[in-house]
């Protein structure tokens, strides 16, 4: 892959089939699951992409082997597990671009004697995790910043032990609290959570619940502003991971923009993420959408105009570049609310995610908690900066179908969550005859 990206403009409407990889939020969870448990653990269907092997790297060097397979061109990773016998230290532990991965694995470490070292990237060094190292603190675990509190690098040592309770702001990043869910079954008297503020993304805290339970660890409990979390342990099992709902928006998006029909197999109604609703957000837009029980398809017809909508997307944040881009589409005015922190991603999605749209002449604001766009005709080709973000990436792909003359600065950070995305982009739009 070149260093700049040229996206293929749609020479008529999609009609398109589409895989799209394992769900990496998912996969992560289970490899951490599959890590604490005792015994041999299956996961099959793990995510592609820097985030997973950010995570199997990091096991590895915590003692925990991960034997990965392909079996009908589907990952498999065999885990055996430690039942929460982490190994004494020093170890470093490199999570890469991966927020996921260093804040799962920040928690992991205070299970263990340590001293481990967590860093990561010059960029995953800026994001914050503050309330997360809090949390760690109040349960026990020694942390010692190579910087700066609440920043990576930070050595942690521990075992944690009980607390009687302790509260972190629920509204700055839902991976907090999924972090230390994760390794609560493991914590003396497990983990009683209180939450300052509301719950951001409370699907993806539901997610690691329902991973949590299939692992054994089934005393989980969410309440508005509290999660409580049973000592119990885990229970080795064999797990499958279901296509990633994020990525699944993109080429659902690109049926919605272009006109046409796409299905996203694997991704039926019985998913687990509430990123799968996305396919509801593009009906309220004019689209019509079909979900079944193992494929979603999203249709609109070329004659009918999208139109724009006011939306809180609190709870599925990952999507805001998304929709967007869709609504620069649109024949009328759309507002995003309720993503203020957004800006403290792999970029300022909000920020950064405006300052390219305005490059292609797109009337687009940045608000207190969110973004209005406006309906415009003067869309041009311009060469779009990434800012180290896949989802910004992938986004401004689909504006490529049709807007004539897109590029793509660094394209080759889409690695992070789809390898694959270009050539899957590449072969949506019809080819006239």
């Amino acid at each position: 892959m070149t260093d700049v990206c040229t996206v293929r403009l749609a020479e008529g409407p999609v009609i398109a089939e589409v895989a799209v990889p394992p769900s990496k939020s998912i996969a992560n969870r289970a490899l951490v699951c599959a890590a604490l448990a005792s015994g041999e653990s299956e996961i099959v269907g793990l995510a592609p992409g820097d985030d997973t092997n950010a995570m199997v790297a990091c096991l590895h060097a915590l003692g925990v082997p991960v034997g990965i397979s392909t079996d009908g061109g589907v990952s498999v990773g065999v885990v055996v597990g430690t039942g929460g016998a982490l190994p004494v230290g020093p170890i470093t532990l490199d999570t890469r671009l991966a927020g996921t991965t260093s804040r799962f694995v920040t928690a992991l470490a205070s299970l263990g004697p340590g001293p481990y070292l967590i860093d990561g990237a010059p960029p995953l060094r800026n994001r914050p995790m503050g309330p997360l190292h809090d949390s760690l603190h109040a349960l026990g675990a020694r942390l010692e910043p190579g910087e700066e509190w609440g920043h990576l690098p930070v050595t942690v040592s521990g075992p944690v032990g009980g607390a009687d309770a302790i509260v972190m702001p629920g509204d700055v990043s839902s991976q907090y609290v999924t972090a230390l869910m994760l390794i609560a079954p493991l914590i003396r008297d497990g983990l009683s959570l209180g939450l300052s503020t509301d719950l951001v993304s409370r699907p993806y805290v539901e997610i690691t619940k329902a991973v949590m339970e299939s692992f054994g660890a089934t005393d989980v409990h969410i309440a508005h502003r509290h999660v409580t979390v049973a000592e119990s342990g885990y229970q080795s099992t064999r797990y499958e991971v279901e296509p990633d709902a994020s990525s699944a928006s993109y080429p659902l998006a690109a049926a919605a923009i272009v006109g046409g029909a796409v299905s996203v197999k694997g991704l039926g109604r019985d998913s687990l993420q509430g990123d799968a609703a996305f396919c509801t957000v593009l009906e309220q837009m004019g689209c019509i959408v079909t979900v079944g029980p193992t494929d979603t398809v999203v249709m609109r017809r070329r004659d009918t105009p999208l139109r724009g909508i006011d939306i809180d997307m609190a709870h599925i944040s990952d999507l805001v570049p998304t929709l967007a881009v869709v609504a620069t589409q649109a024949t009328t005015l759309t507002r995003i609310t309720g993503v203020g922190f957004i800006r403290e991603k792999e970029s300022d999605r909000l920020g950064d995610l405006a300052v390219e749209l305005t490059k292609l002449g797109a009337d687009i604001t940045v608000d207190d908690d969110g973004l209005t766009i406006a309906p415009t005709d003067l869309l041009h080709g311009a060469r779009l900066a990434t800012h180290h973000d896949h989802r910004l990436a992938m986004s401004f792909g689909l504006l490529g179908l049709v807007v004539d003359g897109i590029e793509i600065v660094d394209p080759d950070v889409v690695s992070k969550s789809w390898p694959g995305y270009w050539d899957a982009l590449d072969a949506i739009p019809a080819r006239r005859a």
